[in-house]
Formats: C-alpha cells, structure tokens, sequence
C-alpha cells in the first residue's frame, strides 16, 4: 500500500467563526498553507482574498476532505462551535482519512470527552481564555495554549489605558499591530462574539493570536504608554 501524503506545512480550518477565521488569517499570514471549509459563503466571500484554497460545503465527509485536501494536511482544526453533532460528526471524519494531528473547538467538558475519546486535542476557548490565560498573568503574562507553529501564541495581555472608550473599529488592530482579538475578558465575563464597535473600557485583558514578534511589540507599545 502506497504511504498516505502528508504536508506537514499545510493547515485545515473547518468553520469560520471568529476563532477559526483569526486562525486561518494568522497561519496565512506566516506564510502556511491554508485550506479552509465552511457552509456559509458570506464568510468564505470574507477571506477569500486572503485565502485561495476557501470551499463552500454543505457537510463533512471524507470525500470532501479529500477534493480540497484537507486530508493531506499535517494538521486540521474543527472550529465549529454551537453545532455539537455537527463538530463530532466532522472530527470523526477527520481522524478517519488519517490526518495525524487533529484540534476541535469543544463547547464543555462533557464534549471535549468524547472528542478526546475519538483522538482529538481539545480547546476549551470559552473556558481556556477565562482560567487558563487570566493564571498565566501571573507569571509570564503569556501562553501558547495552542501552539500550532513555534513563532505563534495566543496571548492575555492588558488593555492600554490609552484605548479605554475606544472600539475596535477605531484602533484599527490589525492594521496597527498585526495581531487579531479572540477574546476580550472584563472582570468575570469573557467576550468571544463582537465586532467592530465593541468599546472598551478599563481594565479589560484582550486575548490575541499572532507572532510572537508582533505580540511582544504590542507588549512594549502598552508599556511605554
């Protein structure tokens, strides 16, 4: 039997949410190739000049794995959230054609698992971004708590005093820093859904996902203010 392909430089992204879209945008960015799939073509119609290899698809199977090669991939992650059937159903797929590093968004405990039992790796991002991050303030104020490539975290860091009252619109982030907001935590809530207008306030302790060099850059441009 002929060994199965696989290009280890080269990254799935199935569901574009806020998660998966930031993701599959900083792993393009540091130069990976990126297949992504979604049911929603307004989302796909967002990435699309960033991402060339975007596929509109109404379920997972693994023939479609295989025509957009995500099979091949060394690495997939099942971004899908509030569809728990839909994000089994798809991480089973997944592990069935033979990627050998498959990551899935679980909702809870309960169902992080069972995707661990089917040979997941699981990220809690609701939970993760509100317990795991907030005690890494403690020491290094930082965390790879999902380390897809050695030069790109996903950070807690605090909010500049200066862009208190600001919304996202107007600081521009991306832009400005080259770092994309995941999550925004204010005191015992966390923020996973907004958008541009979202302001913030005092206090408030963004998550972002970037390289390693823009997140420590950010670092010292809230320091020095």
């Amino acid at each position: 039997m002929r060994k199965k392909h696989v290009d280890r430089n080269a990254y799935g992204i199935i569901g574009l949410g806020l998660f998966g879209t930031a993701l599959a945008l900083e792993l393009v960015h540091a130069g990976k190739h990126v297949i992504v799939l979604d049911n929603d073509e307004e989302k796909l119609n967002g990435v699309k000049e960033d991402i060339t290899s975007a596929h509109l698809v109404s379920a997972i199977t693994a023939e479609v794995l295989q025509d957009s090669g995500i099979s091949d991939c060394g690495t997939v992650v099942i971004a899908i959230g509030r569809d728990i059937e839909s994000n089994i159903l798809a991480t089973l797929t997944v592990k069935e054609v033979g990627v050998p590093r498959v990551i899935s968004k679980a909702m809870s405990d309960a169902h992080g698992r069972v995707l661990e039992k089917i040979g997941a790796e699981i990220i809690l991002p609701e939970r993760d971004s509100a317990l795991r991050l907030s005690r890494s303030l403690l020491t290094l104020r930082t965390l790879d708590f999902l380390e897809l490539e050695n030069d790109i975290s996903i950070t807690e860091v605090p909010l500049p005093p200066a862009f208190a009252g600001k919304t996202i619109g107007e600081m521009d982030f991306r832009t400005s820093f080259h770092l994309n907001i995941i999550a925004i935590t204010r005191e015992e809530h966390t923020f996973i859904e907004f958008d541009s207008s979202f302001t913030f306030q005092t206090g408030d302790e963004l998550v972002v996902i970037g390289k390693n060099e823009d997140v420590s850059r950010f670092m010292k441009t809230k320091d020095s203010m």
